[in-house]
């Protein structure tokens, strides 16, 4: 089964977009039900062509009876029911609608409950970043879950930032490349230190992560593991269970709101990994879609692919999270080329970003490349 990513907007208000997605030769549409803001091209919409979304959002009727200290916000730039609306069009189009659902990574939830979120080792806080090592917001992330699913009725389920966020993000007016950090101390900048994450780790943690990212002479350490030392394998184990955790219970949310109901995890094998793709080092049998970024280096994505196929078990499927925008070309047989590299790495399904954001070149180059790639 292929995939294509879209926005509740890019289909409510524009009667053409189910047909114009459908014709993609894809199977189903990864619906946005739970999305952090953005600022989105819309260039085949009637009535706009630039949405602004100022703040994290739930496409679905909000029932403030169904939440507790964490509640979403609805949006202001489309309709309250956008997901419904548009998950309609598009079954009439003969789409399934997977509900692609962002759980941890809300900044309009991280501004309001500042207590909540990932601090680093500095004290600094990522307000666009829940942190899963607080009681309210697992329990939010499962009320979510068992809202997208009860109300919004999906084929199947995506779930994206199952996880702690990190230090990388697409903030406003990002301006941290100046302080040349490596791309270790962006690892290190990552690990959290929320009054909940840093009783967990064991003394010392902080302050060699702290000394790490100010030794600005000398040799500078070659990963996470070098400069935690001793104390790796022991942070790891408490990263790699936030995540654990979290995935454990959405999904047992999921099976016991809607038995049967497919869930895919937007995944990394990297025990490190932090943001959209979580830690999953070990594999995990309640899914039924391990999907692996591809948006960098394809030999290094393929290798990504292999690992997360080499943990799956029977029945289980991965699935490749590709990039059909900037910087890649609007080449049909370029981007051909990149799925039959990540099929031979394992991928069963391709998960195609973004056919609401894409270029009517960038459409066309997809359905040709899903073609040719048969």
């Amino acid at each position: 089964m292929n995939v294509a990513y879209a926005y509740p907007w890019d289909i409510v208000g524009d009667p053409s977009a189910p047909e114009r997605l459908a014709g993609l030769g894809v199977e189903a549409v990864a619906l946005a039900a739970s999305y952090h803001s953005t600022r989105a091209a819309t260039p085949y919409h009637p009535s706009h062509r630039v949405l602004d979304v100022s703040h994290a959002a739930f496409y679905l009727p909000i029932r403030t009876s169904a939440w507790g200290r964490l509640a979403p916000r609805p949006p202001t730039w489309t309709s309250p029911d956008a997901y419904l609306r548009a998950s309609d069009a598009l079954r009439a189009a003969g789409l399934q609608v997977h509900a692609w659902t962002v759980l941890t990574h809300n900044s309009a939830l991280g501004a309001a409950h500042p207590d909540l979120v990932v601090r680093n080792a500095f004290g600094d806080a990522y307000p666009y970043a829940l942190c899963p090592a607080f009681d309210d917001v697992v329990e939010y992330c499962e009320r979510l879950v068992r809202e997208v699913l009860a109300a919004g009725r999906p084929d199947a389920l995506i779930l994206e930032a199952c996880g702690p966020m990190g230090f990388g993000h697409q903030s406003v007016h990002e301006k941290t490349a100046g302080a040349d950090w490596t791309a270790v101390d962006g690892d290190l900048l990552t690990l959290c230190f929320c009054t909940s994450c840093a009783q967990r780790y064991p003394s010392g943690t902080g302050e060699r992560v702290r000394a790490a990212i100010d030794a600005h002479s000398g040799s500078r350490p070659a990963s996470v593991e070098d400069t935690l030392g001793p104390l790796a394998d022991e942070v790891r184990a408490v990263r790699v269970a936030l995540s654990a955790s979290l995935r454990h219970r959405l999904i047992a949310a999921a099976r016991e709101t809607t038995p049967g109901v497919p869930i895919t995890l937007h995944a990394d094998p990297d025990p490190w990994a932090t943001g959209a793709f979580a830690a999953l080092p070990a594999g995990e049998p309640g899914a039924d879609v391990l999907v692996g970024n591809c948006w960098g280096d394809p030999a290094s994505d393929a290798a990504r692919l292999s690992l997360l196929s080499a943990l799956c078990g029977p029945g289980q499927r991965v699935g490749a999270y590709v990039l059909a925008l900037p910087p890649r070309p609007a080449d049909p047989v370029a981007l051909a080329d990149l799925l039959r590299t990540y099929a031979k790495a394992g991928a069963a399904e391709f998960h195609l970003y973004h056919a609401g954001l894409a270029s009517p070149p960038r459409l066309a180059a997809i359905a040709e490349a899903l073609r040719l790639s048969c």
